[in-house]
């Protein structure tokens, strides 16, 4: 099973944006209280540092040509990343931003793994969307 936490509704390229980006969208708009801001921060320089960011190993893993519907799914395993995000869905849930958790067990075709996550695409390459329904 991999996990992902996005928003309900697809973005302009058909992605549904996932939590961090949510949480980003959030805080560069100045959007957050001043606690709410300094847990954001806190959170992505300990995520940024717990675990690798796919495209410093592949630089075209979202390039938004060649994987315009690329997601991330954490591993079921990566449960120290996983405890940690709640605190983000609670900050989102504060500002009304929707974000649900998506479980499946085949999310897409892999582009990329680690030992805490992979980045997939459709299986589907005519596919509209990066959606993919709990099972």
């Amino acid at each position: 099973m991999y996990i992902r936490f996005q928003s309900p509704t697809a973005g302009k390229r058909g992605v549904h944006t996932g939590v961090f980006g949510l949480m980003n969208l959030l805080g560069r708009a100045g959007r957050l209280t001043a606690r709410e801001e300094q847990d954001w921060r806190v959170g992505n320089d300990w995520f940024d540092a717990a675990y690798p960011d796919p495209s410093v190993s592949d630089p075209t893993v979202y390039d938004e040509h060649l994987n315009p519907l690329a997601t991330a799914w954490f591993r079921t395993s990566a449960t120290h990343l996983l405890e940690r995000v709640p605190r983000c869905l609670e900050i989102l849930a504060a500002h009304d931003v929707a974000c649900k958790r998506v479980e499946v067990e085949d999310p897409g075709r892999i582009i990329y793994e680690d030992d805490v996550q992979i980045v997939v695409v459709p299986h589907d390459p005519r596919a509209t969307t990066s959606f993919h329904p709990s099972r």
